[in-house]
């Protein structure tokens, strides 16, 4: 596994997500959820081309942050099938400062 810290962030990728999201873009994916564990970003499920909205928003933990791409398939008004894929932040509910505590021991 090949992963670099990010200067900015100091956070590293795993290998496997630019992987995955390079499967999504080919359709072999509906979704991806990633999660942060210790200093890596991580694929946390991938959602199949059958799953929908609903499956993708039920799969997200309701108290934890999460990252995510969706790819969502719309008709326009021309009735012309498109698609465009979303990155979406989930931190809703997510105390941010218990997780600074957490993970960096600063109050």
């Amino acid at each position: 596994m090949n992963e670099k810290a990010n200067a900015a962030s100091g956070m590293a990728v795993e290998d496997n997500c630019k992987l995955k999201f390079l499967e999504l873009k080919k359709r072999t994916h509906r979704f991806i959820i990633f999660r942060i564990d210790g200093q890596q970003v991580v694929v946390e499920k991938l959602g199949s081309p059958q799953e929908t909205y609903e499956d993708f928003s039920a799969s997200l933990p309701a108290d934890e942050c999460r990252y995510a791409v969706f790819d969502f398939d719309f008709t326009t008004n021309e009735n012309c099938q498109k698609s465009k894929i979303f990155f979406i932040a989930c931190i809703t509910t997510f105390n941010v400062r218990k997780y600074a505590v957490k993970f960096c021991g600063k109050p």
